[in-house]
């Protein structure tokens, strides 16, 4: 099992600032390099101060120029917020510029109230993701490329500069039979339980694996990421105080996954979890060292491929860069790595 950073760019305190923000999410991602992991994710969240990077290939671009082996992942690029014949050549373009460590992930979009503000209601898309991702892989693929679909009509057009290699593209799926199918394509998948149950992660791991088995050796380079809360604490205090604030990041998320969206001047409301402390406790990786070595043997036993941890739930940046230091020194020796990104 590799472990992979989230730079989820949490923004609870707009007064901290847009460039103390990223400045933070680059130091990250030059201290997980030089301790170990196998690469970053990057979101893409608008208006909202959670998951705030609008543009996640202009940061992959940046974060790839200031390190030198960290695979770059997206998690996710929205593709019904843009307009393929677009996003495709600035697809090539990050690629070319992050020297082939770009995994392109891509999803219908999470949030309903971002999704509405910007004129791609949730109800829709599904339907526009299909179609978007369609073009995007025919235009990667191909010259001379026309369509007239539901929400595309357009005459030949090729993607200029072309690809220099294939890129890699990784699907963003929670639910077990989105995952099942989309693996079943050939895409590698990235999910999360969120702050479900276990079982709820059993269940997406076990889909992945069923699609990946019925594809034989054609699957077997396929790869599967899960992400998850996870910050490892100095003591039992400390992961107390951070198991508050992780349910404050939480409250955050819910109101605008599954919530009413409530948000003043881009500050998303955060809303009281229905979980009990114990059973949020259970469903997030928020403890000691020797506490996370033995909840992650699970991890590592159910075969994910890929663990994306998000420590970043509200406490400073020096906090943050202890935890990384903490987990790479105490945890991930533990933990049998199978190769670094190319």
């Amino acid at each position: 099992m590799d472990f992979n950073h989230f730079l989820s760019a949490y923004y609870p305190d707009p007064t901290y600032g847009g460039d103390r923000l990223y400045a933070d999410m680059i130091q990250q991602a030059r201290l997980v390099e030089r301790v170990g992991y196998r690469g970053v994710t990057i979101p893409e969240h608008h208006l909202i101060n959670i998951l705030l990077v609008p543009d996640p290939l202009q940061l992959a671009v940046k974060v790839a120029s200031v390190t030198s082996t960290l695979e770059v992942v997206t998690s996710v690029s929205v593709l019904p917020l843009h307009d393929m014949r677009i996003f495709a050549g600035q697809v090539v373009q990050a690629d070319i510029l992050c020297e082939g460590r770009l995994i392109l992930g891509v999803g219908r979009g999470a949030f309903a109230y971002e999704m509405a503000r910007m004129g791609k209601p949730i109800e829709e898309s599904r339907e526009r993701f299909d179609e978007s991702l369609d073009i995007l892989l025919a235009l990667l693929a191909r010259d001379n490329v026309e369509w007239h679909g539901k929400y595309y009509d357009f005459a030949p057009i090729t993607v200029m500069p072309r690809p220099v290699r294939p890129i890699q593209i990784m699907l963003a799926a929670l639910i077990p039979e989105a995952i099942e199918a989309s693996t079943r394509r050939g895409f590698h998948i990235q999910t999360t339980p969120l702050n479900a149950t276990v079982e709820k992660m059993q269940e997406q791991v076990g889909a992945f694996a069923r699609g990946k088995a019925a594809l034989g050796t054609d699957g077997a380079h396929l790869r599967l990421a899960l992400s998850r809360v996870c910050c490892v604490a100095r003591d039992d205090a400390d992961a107390r105080r951070k198991l508050e604030l992780a349910r404050g990041y939480y409250g955050r998320f819910h109101n605008v996954f599954t919530g009413p969206g409530s948000v003043q001047s881009g500050v998303i409301e955060p809303l009281p979890l229905a979980q009990s402390a114990e059973e949020f406790r259970s469903s997030v990786l928020v403890c000691t060292a020797s506490e996370m070595v033995d909840r992650l043997k699970l991890y590592e036993e159910l075969g994910i491929d890929d663990f994306i941890m998000n420590p970043n739930i509200g406490h400073s940046q020096a906090e943050s860069l202890d935890a990384i230091e903490r987990f790479a020194a105490d945890v991930m020796p533990h933990f049998v790595k199978t190769k670094v990104a190319a």
